[in-house]
């Protein structure tokens, strides 16, 4: 994080590419979603399905993480989830090339269990570095997610453009990643986030009743689910989107696909400054009306053109969404890790409800008529998006630094 703490900047650095792992990852399997769908012979709503392990893998890692992480620290499972993602890439190959839906399915379970799994984790050890390092780091950290979907989004275009076998590009995507893996591990240290057994059965005597209760906390919880939809549903429909409801050939998909990724990227990458300047609140309801608006565009404009353009709106929208309401969910009260774990929580039913239902609507409604569901709830979190605001008392001496500092 600075030149006085190398250790420190090698801890970020390895961060960094444990986020970037599964960015990657991800970008490989979305563009290759139409060809994956041919694969299959699936029609819209029995992709939903096959989509539908990837929630409930995510759904499984991320209800697992938090105690997981209280009572092992984050190091075992953030190197677990990685792990898993590079499992999982051959898994989903091989059920697309053999035409089984249930083995596509099952390895986007492994995927999502990966992530989910390894997300409360490396937020928690990311919230340690921002801390330590007494500067902003999680909107550069899940930028490096972005940075990863926009490289593997760039290796997918080209891939589809050259008709390059399904199964070869997810497998040598899967080296990557455990080259990525294998290079960050050393860096993560041990003992972040553990708690005693004495601490763990204090927590669980009554946190969760009271944690409920925090109605700030669950609006922000809202706002966390609500832009987790409006990012989700790219990740888990825009290249389809675009092919079938903009008439986009498959490789102009993942073009598109890897547009979104490069806004999120600079979103997420600009993110702190623009939090120092305006307020988090702010910006996250700035950040909810672009996304609602480049949906809106998507939606219901019959126009190639204007689709590119309201992509971009899209992603620079849903960039910050998540890790602006997470660092807000752990600023709200006592317990911050439990907090930030509850706020994801709520955030992932996004990832559990989301395909099946874009997918189900979708089949009678059009993709394009189902994303008024990720609209409308955007439009929700920029109604909700006053309760993310910096609590004053964190930092009575310095108000005007609180969101920058914070973030």
């Amino acid at each position: 994080m600075s030149s006085s703490t190398p250790t420190l900047r090698r801890r970020s650095w390895a961060l960094c590419a444990l986020f970037l792992l599964p960015g990657l990852s991800l970008a490989a399997w979305v563009t290759r979603t139409p060809e994956v769908r041919d694969l299959l012979g699936a029609s819209t709503a029995q992709m939903g399905l096959v989509l539908f392990g990837l929630s409930l893998g995510s759904m499984a890692g991320i209800l697992s993480s938090g105690p997981l992480v209280m009572r092992l620290g984050t190091r075992p499972v953030a190197l677990t989830g990685s792990a898993l993602v590079v499992i999982a890439l051959p898994i989903i190959a091989l059920g697309a090339v053999t035409g089984l839906p249930l083995l596509t399915g099952a390895g986007l379970a492994v995927f999502g269990a990966g992530v989910g799994g390894g997300e409360v984790a490396m937020n928690v050890e990311g919230a340690e570095v921002e801390r330590l390092g007494g500067r902003s780091f999680l909107p550069a950290l899940h930028g490096s997610f972005s940075l990863g979907t926009v490289i593997g989004a760039g290796l997918g275009i080209l891939a589809n453009a050259v008709s390059f076998p399904v199964i070869a590009h997810l497998g040598l995507t899967a080296v990557v990643g455990a080259g990525l893996l294998l290079w960050a591990a050393p860096a993560i240290p041990a003992g972040t986030g553990r708690t005693t057994p004495e601490e763990r059965e204090a927590q669980a005597a009554a946190p969760k009743v009271a944690l409920l209760g925090d109605v700030r906390l669950l609006f922000i919880g809202g706002v966390v689910l609500a832009m987790a939809l409006a990012e989700g549903t790219a990740n888990d429909w825009l290249p389809l989107v675009m092919v079938d409801g903009h008439g986009f050939g498959a490789t102009m998909g993942s073009t598109v696909f890897a547009l979104f990724a490069a806004a999120m990227t600079v979103g997420r990458f600009s993110g702190g400054p623009l939090v120092a300047r305006a307020g988090r609140s702010r910006v996250l309801m700035v950040s909810a009306l672009f996304a609602a608006l480049g949906l809106a565009l998507i939606s219901f404009v019959d126009s190639q053109a204007v689709a590119v353009l309201a992509v971009v709106l899209w992603g620079l929208g849903a960039s910050l969404g998540f890790p602006l309401a997470l660092s807000a969910a752990g600023d709200s009260g006592p317990n911050p890790a439990a907090r930030v774990a509850l706020a994801s929580t709520i955030g992932y039913l996004a990832f559990l409800v989301g395909p099946p239902t874009l997918g189900l609507l979708g089949e009678h409604v059009g993709l394009r008529g189902a994303l008024v569901v990720p609209l409308v709830v955007a439009l929700v979190a920029a109604f909700l998006a006053p309760s993310t605001a910096a609590r004053p008392s964190a930092a009575p001496a310095e108000p005007a630094a609180e969101p920058a500092e914070r973030i």
